[in-house]
This record gives C-alpha cells, sequence and structure tokens, in this order.
C-alpha cells in the first residue's frame, strides 16, 4: 500500500467508524495555554476549524459509499470517484497537523470542538472552545470531557 492508500484508509477509518469525525490528537510534551493565550489564538484557529468543519461535512455526505471504494482502490490502483476526494482529505490532514503542531487537540469535526491543555492548581487542564462560542469561556478535567464543562472563573 503506498501512502496515498494509507492516508485515505486512516481517514476513511475516522469518517466511517462509529463517531464519524471524532478525532482525539495527544501530545507527549504538551504546550500549556493560559486562558488570555488560548483566547488570543483563536484569530488563528477559528478559520481552521471552520474549514476542516466544511471538508469534514463534505467528505461526509459521500461517506455510504466512502468505504468501500477506498477498500476497493487499494487493491486495484484508484477510484475516480475517490480520487476527487483526495484534495479534500489532504486539506483536512494538513488542517489537523498545523492545529496538532500548536499544542492544540481536536476533539470534534461535526461541532469544531477543540481543547487547550492548561495547568491550573499544578493538574493538567483544557479550556474547551466550540466553533459557534464567540471566545474560550469553559474549562473541563481531562477524564471529564465536554460534558464536564465549567465557567472559568480565574485568568
Amino acid at each position: 500500500m503506498n501512502r496515498l492508500q494509507t492516508d485515505i484508509s486512516f481517514y476513511v477509518k475516522k469518517v466511517a467508524g462509529e463517531s464519524p469525525f471524532l478525532l482525539v490528537y495527544t501530545f507527549s510534551m504538551p504546550k500549556y495555554y493560559t486562558p488570555r493565550e488560548a483566547n488570543n489564538l483563536l484569530e488563528i484557529v477559528r478559520p481552521m476549524v471552520g474549514e476542516m468543519m466544511k471538508i469534514a461535512e463534505k467528505i461526509q455526505a459521500s461517506q455510504p459509499e466512502l468505504w468501500d471504494l477506498a477498500q476497493k482502490s487499494a487493491g486495484n490502483g484508484g477510484n475516480a470517484k475517490l480520487s476527487k476526494l483526495l484534495p479534500d482529505f489532504d486539506r483536512l490532514h494538513s488542517l489537523l497537523h498545523q492545529i496538532q503542531d500548536m499544542g492544540i487537540e481536536v476533539k470534534d469535526l461535526t461541532t469544531g470542538l477543540i481543547d487547550f491543555v492548561c495547568l491550573k492548581d499544578d493538574r493538567e487542564i483544557y479550556l474547551c472552545w466550540k466553533y459557534d462560542e464567540e471566545q474560550i469561556q469553559f474549562w473541563h478535567e481531562i477524564e471529564a470531557g465536554f460534558a464536564g464543562r465549567q465557567k472559568i472563573d480565574w485568568e
């Protein structure tokens, strides 16, 4: 399997899995953000997340046939329908890695959910932001997830 076929299989598994577009990236050496630093970075990150959401929506619209096409194309040299989506996969891959390189964790491309690692009282927490929110106003414990979001009451 060549690099392109391997990348396609990775993305298709994310698309066709039980939770389409639910992505989690972790880091060995996290960058810690204060709420102010994370909010300042939204100017750069917001358009990237918006673009990823649009790409994910386009790919998801093709989802029912995508997995079969990827599986077949890996064995027979390609598929025209799948080839049309390759630029989208490449762009999504690029955007995800740009965000990951900033130490930001992409959690869900459907809602544009991302987390910034922060230190609070000498423990790691997440500053939590969704694309439809004006700024970062919530945090949660690492294990609590989105359901455990609490209002930020410190700076």
